[in-house]
C-alpha cells in the first residue's frame, strides 16, 4: 500500500527537513483539499501526522484531521501526539484505520499493550531515529534505545505494524535506508514494516518492494513533483 503523506503544522500542510521544525516548507494551505486531490487521483490511502502534537505531546490538529476523515474515502493513518487511551479511542471512533503511537511506546508500553488489547491491528508504532537509535518528542529528543530493542518489545506486547523512519533521510530525497529496513524485516519477519523517509522516485518504491517492504509513505517527493499522484495511480507499485 502506498500512502501519500500530509504533515500538519498550525493547521496547514508542510514538510520538515530531517525532522527539523526550523526548516519548514509550506505545501498546502488547505490540507482538506489536498486530501481530496489524493482521492481525485484515484488513490485511497493517506498518512496524516500532527506535527504540533508530536512536538507538544497532545493532539493539536484534531479539527483538521476530523475534516480530512470526513471527506477522504479510503484507508487513513494518523499519528502525532497521541499519548492517552482516550485520544486513541477518539481517533478510532472517528474512523481512523491506523492509529500510530510514537514516543509513548518508549514511555508507557503498558498503554500500548492496553490499546492493542482493545483495538488490535488498528494500532501501529512509529520507530524513528538516526544511526539505529530511537528519537522521541517529534524527533527532538534522542534516547539510548535501538530500533531493534523497541521493535522486539512492541512485538512482544502484540504490535504488528511499524512505521520506520531514518530521520537523516526524511525530506532529503536521497532514497530510503533499504539496508536498515531489510535487516529489521528479516530479523522480525512477523512484523509489517512501513517505510518512511527518503523516497525520491518510483524506482525507490520498487526497490523497497523487492526488499520485501510493501507499505510505503511518500511525502516530499510528491510535494516537489518528483513523483506525482497520477504516476502512483497509474503504476503497478
Amino acid at each position: 500500500m502506498i500512502l501519500p503523506a500530509i504533515d500538519l503544522l498550525n493547521g496547514q500542510s508542510v514538510r520538515l527537513r530531517q525532522g527539523d521544525y526550523q526548516q519548514v516548507t509550506p505545501i498546502h494551505a488547505d490540507p482538506v483539499r489536498q486530501a481530496q486531490a489524493v482521492n481525485a487521483a484515484g488513490i485511497h490511502a493517506l498518512h496524516v501526522v500532527d506535527l504540533d502534537g508530536a512536538r507538544t505531546g497532545r493532539v493539536v490538529n484534531l479539527a483538521v484531521i476530523q475534516q480530512i476523515r470526513t471527506v477522504f474515502e479510503g484507508f487513513m493513518a494518523v499519528g502525532g501526539g497521541i499519548r492517552t487511551l482516550s485520544q486513541i479511542t477518539q481517533y478510532a471512533e472517528m474512523g481512523v484505520n491506523r492509529i500510530i503511537l510514537g514516543s509513548i511506546a518508549l514511555k508507557s508500553p503498558e498503554l500500548v499493550k492496553a490499546a492493542v488489547a482493545r483495538f488490535g491491528d488498528v494500532i501501529a508504532v512509529s520507530i524513528d531515529g538516526k544511526n539505529n537509535v530511537v528519537a522521541t518528542e517529534g524527533w527532538l529528543a534522542d534516547t539510548n534505545v535501538s530500533f531493534d530493542a523497541l521493535m522486539a518489545e512492541m512485538l512482544a506486547i502484540g504490535v504488528k505494524q511499524f512505521i520506520v523512519t531514518d530521520v537523516a533521510r526524511d525530506g532529503m530525497l536521497t532514497g530510503p535506508n533499504i539496508p536498515l529496513l531489510m535487516r529489521l524485516q528479516q530479523q522480525f519477519p512477523e512484523a509489517t514494516i512501513i517505510a518512511s523517509g527518503g523516497i525520491a522516485e518510483l524506482s525507490d518504491v520498487l526497490a523497497l518492494q523487492q526488499a520485501g517492504i510493501t507499505d510505503v509513505i511518500i511525502g516530499k517527493a510528491l510535494a516537489v513533483g518528483q513523483i506525482t499522484l497520477a504516476q502512483l495511480a497509474a503504476s503497478e507499485v
